[in-house]
């Protein structure tokens, strides 16, 4: 790379670009590798089915008793003094969340070629762990979308009335795309995903989420039933990634009784 102020990046800068890019693809989509994957899956699936079976207990209880109580709890949608709320509630919009790890990982990408040595390992490892973070947010985001538009729960008040059991399966308008919760599968899925690989940062991260569920009942745009399910995809989701990275040795380890921990 030449020296002189303004001078133009040398093809090879372009190249190793490329071939970062390309390398990152490859190892996302290779064969599994770590021995013990075995035990990893077997540990996911329990975990997994867990969570769906007691989560899936809690949506319908919520959905008999609570839902409608809830939302005659919660302020007047519209109120101005909820502007906190609104400004809360979109640190876990999706395109916000997804466009700034986007960002993160183009100017990783773009920096990467410049750096030598351990600078360069230690930021192409940072940038694992942000594809992890993407992918980990992106793919339950995508499996809530289908969900959406498959189950057709309409949002509180639509029709006029707080009625819980308000369904129009395959609607596929934003009226009737309650169930699951993005907000709340966006806010739980990098929780997960940022205390998997830093675990100092679980009680920190778990406020996040927490925040992102409480603040899209505040404003009237779910029910607690959405929220939970929200979550709980959410969570499954970036588990689901997190063994997809350990099984080919990307940022995490697994142990030899299926526990995955950070590399």
């Amino acid at each position: 790379m030449s020296d002189l102020p303004g001078a133009a990046l040398p093809a090879s800068y372009f190249w190793q670009v490329f071939a970062l890019l390309r390398r990152s693809a490859v190892q996302l989509v290779r064969p599994p590798q770590a021995p013990s994957r075995g035990a990893a899956a077997r540990r996911l699936m329990k975990q997994a089915l867990l969570l769906a079976g007691v989560g899936a207990a809690v949506i319908v209880v919520l959905m008999l008793t609570f839902d409608a109580i809830e939302i005659g709890m919660m302020p007047k949608r519209g109120t101005a003094s909820l502007w906190p709320v609104r400004i809360l509630t979109d640190f876990g919009k999706v395109a916000h969340v997804l466009g700034l790890l986007a960002a993160a990982l183009i100017a990783i990408g773009l920096v990467v070629p410049l750096l030598r040595n351990r600078a360069r390992l230690r930021l192409m490892r940072f940038g694992t762990d942000v594809q992890y973070f993407f992918l980990a947010v992106l793919i339950p985001v995508l499996m809530a979308e289908l969900i959406k538009w498959v189950v057709g729960r309409a949002r509180p008040f639509v029709g006029g009335e707080a009625d819980p059991s308000n369904f129009a399966p395959f609607n596929g308008t934003e009226a009737y795309s309650s169930l699951p919760s993005t907000h709340t599968v966006t806010g739980f899925a990098l929780a997960f995903a940022v205390a998997a690989v830093w675990p100092k940062t679980r009680v920190l991260m778990a406020v996040y989420a927490l925040a992102i569920a409480a603040s899209r009942l505040v404003l009237l745009a779910h029910h607690p039933s959405d929220v939970v399910a929200g979550g709980l995809l959410g969570v499954i989701g970036a588990m689901a990634v997190r063994y997809w990275f350990a099984a080919r040795q990307l940022g995490f380890v697994i142990r030899d009784d299926g526990e995955i921990v950070p590399r």
